[in-house]
């Protein structure tokens, strides 16, 4: 693994866990503005409350993809959310959409994850590429109980699609640099696999696990 900008030793793939390897918020934020700063004009940016996309302004001249808190799971999400937006909706604060948040009713969690499952599948794949494990986030603790498995197998199929279809291009993109980055192989469908009951991610292909 590579590490950007930083005196930290690098982790070879090939002697260590998954769990072991360093994602370092600050690698995101490379790999992104690397990507995309000039043929975008927009940075990847470490907030410090909830995330947020703003489009340049009077404020700033570059679109900014805000992440929480430094966390890289939700640098990946955020970058997931941008990867599937039109040129029109990043022009708008937010996409132009409009968030219902923690506390949801059954209606309205059902609509929270249909829009959720594109940008969780490209999130998955850009977490097998950065050898990260991943799990779905329905993102409802205080309201109903989802049903996290049937999310996860619609967020699995989509994944198959865009495997078999083509991921958006900035998803493809930024999916070949993360790999590049943290010396993955192609990512491929065996990759991908249901967690176990206690969320922890065994290594045999959902197929097997069904």
């Amino acid at each position: 693994m590579n590490t950007l900008n930083s005196p930290e030793p690098s982790c070879d793939l090939s002697h260590c866990e998954l769990h072991h390897v360093s994602h370092r918020f600050q690698d995101a934020i490379a790999l992104f503005n690397a990507a995309f700063a000039e043929s975008e004009n927009t940075q990847l940016v470490k907030g410090l409350d909830e995330p947020e996309y703003i489009p340049a302004g009077n404020n700033c001249v570059y679109h900014q993809v805000i992440f929480a808190h430094g966390y890289f799971a939700s640098a990946l999400h955020e970058i997931a959310h941008w990867c599937i937006a039109g040129a029109q909706r990043r022009l708008l604060n937010d996409y132009g959409y409009w968030y219902c948040p923690d506390g949801r009713n059954e209606q309205q969690q059902k609509q929270f994850e249909q829009v959720e499952i594109k940008p969780q599948a490209i999130e998955w794949a850009f977490s097998v590429a950065a050898n990260k494990p991943f799990r779905v986030s329905t993102d409802n603790l205080n309201g109903v109980e989802p049903d996290t498995k049937h999310f996860t197998l619609n967020v699995y199929e989509q994944v198959m699609r865009y495997l078999q279809e083509g991921f958006p291009p900035r998803a493809a993109l930024f999916i070949k640099r993360l790999a590049e980055f943290y010396g993955t192989d192609d990512i491929i469908a065996a990759k991908f696999a249901l967690p176990n009951a206690d969320g922890s991610h065994p290594d045999k292909p959902i197929e097997e696990a069904l």
